[in-house]
């Protein structure tokens, strides 16, 4: 019964620590996120602002992995270089070793008062205040936790049994290491790992050399979370996770051997004993960074060869070419054609579903996730590619072109998400479900769908062409496609006012696709509003009567 109650102690002080971590993340995020992810994307432009911006970020997230995975997206988006993001993680490393350092000072006195100040401002109506209090409740937490942790650890340290178990790990290293490696792996957590090995080897009963192995583990098992968190990313969001595995691998593989060298080191030290454990986290971090620094680049050539970019078939073929970043004509035309490109993948997805609505076939559906992907993907290179280019050159009709590219790209995004998240789960129901349209609705949303498509294809050819009579026609078609929206709408509830079966069956899908549809077509005549207002036909969005 009392090892019963020992355990509950342990993992109970364990979980408070975790949910401690986790707030101080979360409220920072409120309270600094958008800063925090500003700083970080601009402080990488040399390996020092880097180091501290890695630094500086786990400082506030309480999180290496949080820093790891906030710097892959970044990778992926092309907004850090991918050898800064390697020495923003050994700053990430160090900021948590720092944080585990802080904490081992013995501030569990401070707990309380951060607890009601947190509280305090938690009820404040600012947003970032409010964020702040909940990091301070973090903050808190953490702090009371290590004391729970204290308490919850005495009866082990007197404990035969792990007297026994602590000379087993002694007398094997490699299996210390792995053990607190899985350890940290199934918290999530390096930094409590290190505050559990702080706790156990207080009374002195574990031997310094075993302090550090132990450590080694930590560190080792806080590198595996993001490669895990990133598998189904990008090659290059995941060659940032894999590249952090690979020092910290290559890291403690170089320390083990040392382990005993450094115990010796650390007894000879000054440094209080209770605290080995925290110092040897952060000796070992420091030395890490100061060794793979200089390296980053050899390791990001490794990993790029581990985990190389997909070959693109001809139907990928990117036109954005960033020799072309300094002729902006060139850019420019690269990135319409990219833009294009983008319409005929969603001119893809808007005939898939048109066909599944018809022959109620589910196995048309199924490439529309995929198309969406790529969608999202060009979209988003072509607004960094534009950003690349620059305004500084440009001149004023250059400048609006850009942003008439970008725009006529995102609104393309959209439509591929009212395919994706509404059209097709809504076909996909009626599939399901073996429900039909009546004659007639079938008839209605049927003609619907290719009246979008013709506008697709329209808004393809204004875009290209710039042509104002066409981006005329293309509004036409939107205001007549509000018509026949109302039309379709009216008629249908008149059917359900007959009592008609299908249609009551089919009412919602019916509705939605129709308004959906209604959606699609709004977006596609956006491309047409700066054709019309440079050519003088548009006044607040509406074209003028009579020209």
């Amino acid at each position: 019964m009392e090892s019963a109650i020992v355990s509950v102690n342990l993992f109970g002080a364990v979980a408070l620590l975790l949910f401690g971590l986790s707030q101080v993340k979360d409220g920072m995020t409120r309270a600094f996120g958008a800063k925090l992810r500003v700083g970080l994307a601009r402080g990488t432009r040399s390996g020092f602002r880097s180091l501290v911006a890695g630094f500086i970020a786990t400082i506030a997230l309480q999180s290496s992995t949080a820093t790891a995975l906030m710097v892959a997206s970044f990778v992926e988006r092309d907004l850090i270089v991918p050898a800064m993001a390697q020495i923003v993680l050994l700053g990430a490393n160090i900021g948590t070793a720092a944080t585990a350092w802080i904490v081992a000072l013995g501030l569990e006195w401070l707990s309380p008062l951060l607890l009601l100040v947190g509280a305090v401002l938690m009820r404040r109506r600012s947003t970032a205040v409010q964020g702040t209090g909940v990091a301070l409740i973090g903050v808190g937490l953490m702090l009371l936790s290590l004391h729970l942790l204290s308490a919850a650890t005495e009866p082990l340290r007197q404990s035969p049994a792990l007297s026994v178990f602590i000379r087993m790990l002694g007398n094997a290293w490699p299996v210390a290491l792995l053990f607190s490696a899985f350890l940290a792996i199934l918290a999530s957590s390096s930094l409590a790992v290190v505050v559990l090995i702080l706790s156990l080897s207080a009374s002195g009963q574990v031997d310094t050399g075993l302090v550090i192995v132990l450590i080694l583990g930590a560190n080792l098992g806080g590198a595996v979370p993001p490669v895990l968190a990133t598998l189904k990313a990008p090659p290059s969001a995941r060659r940032v996770a894999v590249g952090n595995l690979i020092v910290r691998a290559a890291g403690v593989c170089l320390a083990l051997p040392l382990a005993g060298y450094g115990a010796l080191l650390l007894e000879a030290s000054p440094l209080p004993h209770p605290n080995f454990a925290v110092d040897a986290h952060l000796a070992f971090n420091l030395a890490l960074a100061l060794v793979a620094w200089p390296l980053s680049r050899v390791l990001l050539k490794a990993t790029s060869s581990l985990l190389p970019d997909p070959k693109m078939d001809d139907s990928q073929t990117s036109f954005l070419d960033r020799g072309n970043l300094s002729h902006p004509v060139a850019a420019m035309a690269g990135a319409s054609r990219e833009a294009m490109a983008v319409g005929d993948l969603v001119e893809r997805m808007l005939s898939q579903a048109a066909s599944a609505n018809t022959r109620n076939d589910q196995a048309e559906l199924a490439g529309i996730i995929k198309l969406e992907g790529q969608v999202d993907r060009i979209q988003h290179d072509i607004k960094v590619y534009i950003a690349k280019l620059g305004h500084d050159g440009l001149s004023t009709a250059e400048h609006r072109q850009s942003m008439d590219i970008v725009e006529y790209a995102i609104n393309l995004e959209h439509i591929g998400d009212i395919i994706e998240k509404g059209i097709a789960p809504e076909i996909a129901k009626k599939i399901d479900r073996g429900l039909q349209f009546s004659e007639e609705g079938h008839r209605e949303i049927t003609a619907l769908f290719a009246l979008t498509l013709d506008s697709l294809r329209m808004a393809q050819a204004v875009f290209s062409t710039r042509d104002p009579d066409l981006a005329r026609r293309l509004v036409e078609v939107k205001e007549e496609v509000r018509r026949l929206e109302k039309q379709s709408a009216e008629r249908h509830l008149q059917r359900l006012r007959e009592g008609r079966l299908d249609s009551v069956q089919t009412s919602s899908l019916h509705l939605d696709l129709l308004r959906d549809l209604k959606r699609i077509h709004a977006h596609l005549a956006s491309v047409a509003h700066p054709i019309l207002d440079d050519s003088g036909l548009l006044i607040e969005s509406r074209i003028r009567q009579g020209v």
